[in-house]
């Protein structure tokens, strides 16, 4: 009798303590990881990225969390450097024990910074990296962002037919993992699609004179200009090629699809293809309501970052609200992954699902976007969807 009294004793202590445990566990925020360049050139997406992120992840937290969670965003300030993301990661990861990260902006930081995760077993999500190659590093590396190889031809061929190009020139950043692959695709598009490149011309990251490039472009005559640039670059090469008296249309990449440029390229924004599944014109009730919530808490209208990094949030919280989280960071990590793929999510951004890469061995890696992009041109201090 007193050893069953016992055993019912030590087993009353045993569940108590797991109530006890489970009680303070469901208690916790769970920890999300956000490694973005909040200063520096690239501070032009990143504090986009994180304002659409701080958004959703307040819209989710006011409507019950995540399973009775809430979010609690661990942000670090990556500023564009791929030293800066590595540590970021490590940090996020080893220190502050995020579940999951979000980040780098760049591409070139995401090359550097995403094998860190990737080896540490933990997802890393990211949201304007649209570089060939980003997700083959890993089965851990997810990315919402569509790749300029999906996007650019799609530009090219509408910008073509509109605006009755014929002939164009190149010029792209040949220093950063994301201008040149820019090129990469542009190169093939224009390739595929038949289209004939008078002169192709390079400048480096943080280049402010562009004049002998742009000048060797107008002696070509061409009927437009294909730029792979970040908007640092890309806005004053606009504004140097209309002071040259080259009023020719542009047909940008990812990194110049931002409402940034009207007032980086100072009134000589005009022209301005770009190619994104987010429209700022396409007035989706999902993408108005998130337009006008945006523009109220941030009184600036939204970009294609801040949209992406909303939806993504959004992504990652459907995933976990189907994991049951043990406080075991190890499998907690691993569920996520698992969870992840099978999302689907129509936002801002519209309908949305992941899609499987592979690696060069043609074994299976991380996942990219599967989505539409819609092509927009710049008129005034407009974009406008163009088909």
């Amino acid at each position: 009798m007193n050893s069953q009294r016992r055993i019912a004793r030590f087993s009353a202590v045993a569940l108590a303590a797991a109530l006890s445990l489970g009680s303070a566990l469901a208690a916790e925020p769970i920890k999300i990881g956000v490694a973005e360049a909040l200063s520096g050139g690239a501070a032009q997406y990143g504090i986009s990225i994180r304002n659409g992120f701080q958004m959703a992840a307040e819209e989710i937290n006011a409507a019950g969390g995540i399973n009775g969670r809430q979010i609690e965003m661990v942000i670090e300030d990556e500023q564009g450097k791929k030293d800066e993301a590595i540590n970021a990661f490590k940090k996020l990861i080893f220190q502050d024990k995020a579940l999951m990260l979000f980040g780098p902006t760049l591409s070139n930081s995401a090359a550097a910074a995403d094998p860190i995760a990737q080896a540490a077993h933990i997802v890393v999500f990211g949201t304007s990296n649209t570089a060939d190659g980003i997700t083959t590093i890993g089965d851990r590396v997810f990315r919402n962002s569509v790749t300029e190889a999906d996007v650019l031809p799609v530009t090219i061929k509408v910008a073509a037919k509109v605006a009755k190009i014929k002939k164009v020139a190149v010029l792209y950043g040949n220093d950063d993992v994301f201008t040149k692959s820019g090129y990469d695709a542009f190169k093939k598009a224009l390739d595929d699609q038949k289209m004939p490149v008078t002169t192709t011309e390079t400048f480096a990251k943080g280049d402010v004179d562009f004049k002998a490039q742009l000048t060797k472009i107008k002696a070509t005559n061409p009927d437009a200009i294909v730029l792979s640039a970040l908007i640092a670059e890309g806005a004053p090469i606009m504004v140097q090629a209309r002071q040259l008296g080259m009023n020719l249309p542009f047909i940008g990449g990812n990194g110049m699809n931002s409402v940034k440029v009207f007032d980086l390229a100072k009134g000589a924004s005009d022209g301005l293809w770009v190619g994104s599944p987010w429209s700022i014109e396409n007035r989706t009730p999902a993408n108005n309501s998130f337009i006008i919530a945006y523009t109220k808490k941030y009184s600036a209208p939204p970009d294609q970052f801040a949209a992406q990094a909303y939806d993504a949030m959004h992504i990652a919280s459907e995933a976990l609200k189907k994991v049951k989280l043990s406080g075991d960071l190890a499998k907690d990590r691993e569920a996520v992954q698992a969870a992840l793929p099978a999302v689907k999510w129509t936002g801002a951004t519209g309908a949305f699902a992941f899609r499987r890469v592979t690696d060069k061995s043609g074994k299976p890696a991380g996942y990219d976007a599967n989505q539409e992009a819609i092509v927009s041109t710049t008129r005034g201090k407009n974009y406008e969807i163009e088909k």
